[in-house]
C-alpha cells in the first residue's frame, strides 16, 4: 500500500520517523523495557532486544498494509525519547497514543507529539482520531486535552494493562477529535 502519511516528520523540537531494525536496542533501553514508563500502556513491557525487534517487524507490517504506523520520537540531538503513531482502523478513523522515556517527561514533548498526530490525522483526511487513557493517568489525560481531543466517556472493562497488578481488563477513558470532512 502507498503511504497515507509521511514516514518522517518534524515538529518544532522533535523528529518523528518510522522504526528500523537498528533501533531495537534503543527502544528497549530508552522506554519499552522501563516498568515505570510502561505502567499505563496496554502492551507488555519489552524484556529483551528480541521483543523490541518484534515491535519493529510488526511496525513494518503495519506501515506496508495501512500506509501509516508507529513513529519513533527523537529530540533535537537525535536521541531516542519515545514513540507515537497512527493506527488506521478505517479510511476515516485512527487511534493514537504515545510513550516517552522518563528523562523526556515534563518537557512538553507529549503535547507536541500528540498535537502532531492530530495535525497528521487532519492532513490525511481522517474524520475521527481517538486515544485511550487509563483513568489513573491524569497527566496523559491533560496532554490529550491540550492536543485538542475531548473526553467522550468511559469504556468499561475495555483494555488490560499488563504492568498493573491485576492484569485484568480495566475501564479506560476515550478521548477523541472528530471533524466534518467535506463530501468529495
Amino acid at each position: 500500500m502507498d503511504t497515507l502519511v509521511p514516514e518522517r516528520l518534524c515538529t518544532a523540537r522533535l523528529q518523528l520517523r518510522r522504526p528500523a531494525t537498528r533501533d531495537a536496542a534503543g527502544i528497549l533501553s530508552r522506554y519499552a523495557g522501563d516498568p515505570e514508563v510502561t505502567r499505563f500502556v496496554a502492551w507488555p513491557r519489552h524484556r529483551s532486544v528480541a521483543d523490541s525487534l518484534a515491535f519493529v517487524v510488526w511496525s513494518d507490517d503495519v506501515w506496508s498494509t495501512q500506509g501509516a504506523g508507529p513513529y519513533l520520537v527523537l529530540d533535537g540531538s537525535g536521541r531516542l525519547v519515545g514513540s507515537t503513531g497512527l493506527d488506521l482502523e478505517t479510511r476515516e478513523q485512527a487511534s493514537t497514543g504515545y510513550v516517552l522515556a522518563r528523562d523526556a517527561w515534563g518537557l512538553g514533548y507529549a503535547t507536541e507529539v500528540a498535537s502532531e498526530m492530530v495535525r497528521l490525522a487532519d492532513a490525511a483526511g481522517l474524520r475521527r482520531l481517538y486515544a485511550l487513557c487509563h483513568p489513573a493517568n491524569r497527566a496523559s489525560a491533560r496532554v490529550l486535552e491540550k492536543a485538542g481531543l475531548r473526553f467522550e466517556g468511559i469504556l468499561p472493562c475495555h483494555a488490560a494493562f499488563p504492568q498493573l497488578e491485576t492484569g485484568q481488563p480495566a475501564d479506560v477513558e476515550c478521548w477523541a477529535r472528530t471533524r466534518a470532512v467535506p463530501a468529495p
